[in-house]
């Protein structure tokens, strides 16, 4: 992981590249996570994931690869640098939202040890203006995260 993480501008091109559902986030945003004790971020190259922990619990809020470096492991990398984060917080549990159609995200997360938990009907909306509905996963941060 990279000792020197991205700025909100570097963040938001990159989320950019990779969102369209759900929306991709803009500098502000990322300024005002970045601003809050209670997120953290860890950063490689091609690649960040940006998470959240408070009484015991860790939300993953985003992770971003670079189109053209996915399917090289930053992916996992990022996964298992969020797991350390997390658990450097004091987070036990932790917990994420992903697009039911981001096939490609849930794979990296299944593989990662998370587990399928609930839906969120309707959570996304796509530029044209769909609903898309969130699945909700979690995992186990205890004892090598296994769920």
């Amino acid at each position: 992981m990279s000792d020197t993480p991205m700025t909100a501008e570097q963040l938001a091109a990159l989320h950019e590249r990779c969102f369209v559902t759900p929306r991709p986030w803009n500098a502000d945003e990322f300024r005002d996570f970045l601003a809050s004790p209670l997120c953290f971020l860890r950063c490689e190259a091609g690649g960040f994931v940006l998470g959240r922990a408070v009484a015991g619990e860790a939300e993953l809020l985003t992770i971003a690869v670079a189109p053209e470096t996915r399917r090289s492991g930053i992916g996992r990398r990022l996964m298992a640098a969020f797991d350390d984060g997390a658990k450097a917080a004091g987070a036990e549990q932790a917990f994420l939202e992903v697009a039911i159609d981001n096939a490609a995200a849930r794979a990296l997360y299944l593989g990662t040890g998370w587990a399928e938990a609930g839906k969120r009907r309707g959570y996304y909306h796509t530029p044209e203006g769909q609903s898309v509905d969130a699945v909700v996963m979690t995992r186990t941060l205890a004892d090598g995260g296994r769920a």
